[in-house]
């Protein structure tokens, strides 16, 4: 589903981008409330984010279909950068054009930011007390409820038949047992490959399954070559210093990650502990509250920019950071989409998504095992919390808000009973 008709909307252009005077399904408002809302609750990083927005886009909002949404993460989970960030991103701009595609990133982003640069300043004492830490656990737990019913609910549709459930199976065995970032980019590009052999006498894709792209190729080809002068210029001027330094540091960062997620974290120790700006001791307290606290791992960069010395410190400091870090994989999502909708076409484009829709489904179901699972069930009451928040998403239909809200209230009385047995 791709939204409600707007009368008077405009044909979209040859290349998929949006004719002049498009009217978008959406509003840039309606698209900050919804990332909003789930930039304060959506717990358990970037592959729990990407079950969240299956969840509230696909299922509830009808914003677009299965298949849409599933190119969506397999070309986002390709392109370097933060993978849940820039699906949301790509999100808002086909709901909402530009504008949409800011208040995604925005609504989504700024809660955590924010949050970070709190703790930054002192106040994330929370994970010290018994009731902190059993409310931060409860919310891991909810995270592999949410993950488990996306993994459930596109393997039903993405994986219905023996080759592409192969293919999954074959995503997941190489997403474990591989490095993170080869074993996200070889998993996709061998399932497309994959699909490219075994899946040409399928059903061809939907002829528009995703909303018309507002960015031409012109304005795609300018992001591709920023993103690209950014990436080789700025080593060079970053004997300057100041802030040409700090940005260079996490804009290359930003760029150089696949996935997102805890990849990013050794580049990120590399920019700011290396050179000296950040505490060893300050970049691991920090990597806790980032783990802690909802919304992309990314704005780990505010927390380092908030501490980061020389440097203004606290929100101010926080800002060229958490732009630099972001902006990369940002300019690629603007960059490939335009070429993205033509290459779609095509019928040997068909099969190849196909078979990289059924390896996002493996990637999903091995980060559901590891760090999902393996990080928030360590007792067998984490079993069965999970086990009833899966029921409640996928039988009882309950809203995720709900399960998070029941999730974190039984997290918090396990660590206050724990507790009390202790003592």
């Amino acid at each position: 589903m791709n939204g409600p008709s707007v009368p008077g909307a405009a044909r979209p252009g040859t290349d998929g981008s949006a004719a002049p005077g498009t009217v978008w399904p959406g509003t840039p408002i309606e698209v900050l409330l919804a990332f909003l809302k789930l930039g304060l609750t959506a717990f358990g990083g970037p592959v729990a984010h990407l079950g969240y927005f299956r969840t509230e886009f696909v299922n509830r909002r009808r914003w677009l279909d299965e298949a849409a949404y599933a190119e969506l993460v397999a070309l986002c989970q390709f392109l370097p950068g933060p993978a849940s960030s820039q699906t949301g991103f790509a999100l808002g701009l086909l709901r909402a054009g530009p504008w949409g595609a800011l208040a995604a990133w925005a609504g989504f982003t700024l809660p955590s930011a924010a949050l970070l640069v709190l703790f930054a300043e002192g106040a994330g004492a929370l994970s010290a007390s018994a009731w902190g830490s059993g409310l931060l656990h409860g919310l891991k737990l909810v995270a592999v409820a949410v993950v488990a019913q996306a993994v459930w609910g596109m393997a039903r549709t993405l994986c219905p038949d023996r080759p592409r459930a192969a293919i999954a199976l074959g995503a997941t065995a190489l997403a474990t047992f591989a490095p993170a970032a080869i074993g996200q980019v070889a998993a996709i590009a061998g399932g497309a490959a994959l699909g490219l052999a075994l899946l040409r006498d399928g059903a061809a894709p939907p002829a528009a399954p995703l909303p018309a792209v507002p960015v031409s190729r012109r304005v795609g080809v300018a992001c591709l070559l920023l993103f690209a002068l950014l990436l080789g210029l700025l080593p060079l001027l970053h004997g300057l210093g100041g802030g040409v330094a700090v940005f260079e540091a996490f804009y290359r960062s930003g760029a150089l990650v696949f996935g997102g997620g805890h990849v990013v974290l050794p580049l990120l120790r590399d920019a700011a502990v290396a050179p000296g700006w950040v505490a060893e001791d300050a970049f691991l307290a920090g990597y806790g509250a980032a783990q802690a606290v909802p919304g992309p791992l990314f704005t780990f960069a505010a927390f380092l920019g908030a501490v980061l010395r020389p440097g203004p410190g606290g929100a101010l400091g926080a800002v060229l950071p958490t732009l630099a870090i972001f902006l990369p994989g940002l300019l690629l999502v603007l960059g490939a989409l335009p070429f993205w909708a033509a290459l779609r076409r095509r019928p040997a484009a068909g099969a190849a998504l196909r078979g990289a829709n059924a390896a996002v489904v493996g990637l999903l179901g091995a980060a559901l095992y590891d760090p999902v699972w393996t990080g928030a069930v360590l007792r067998p009451t984490d079993f069965v919390l999970v086990l009833a928040g899966f029921l409640l998403l996928t039988l009882w239909r309950a809203p995720p808000l709900l399960v998070v809200a029941l999730g974190a209230a039984a997290g918090t009385g396990l660590g206050l009973g724990l507790e009390a047995v202790v003592d």
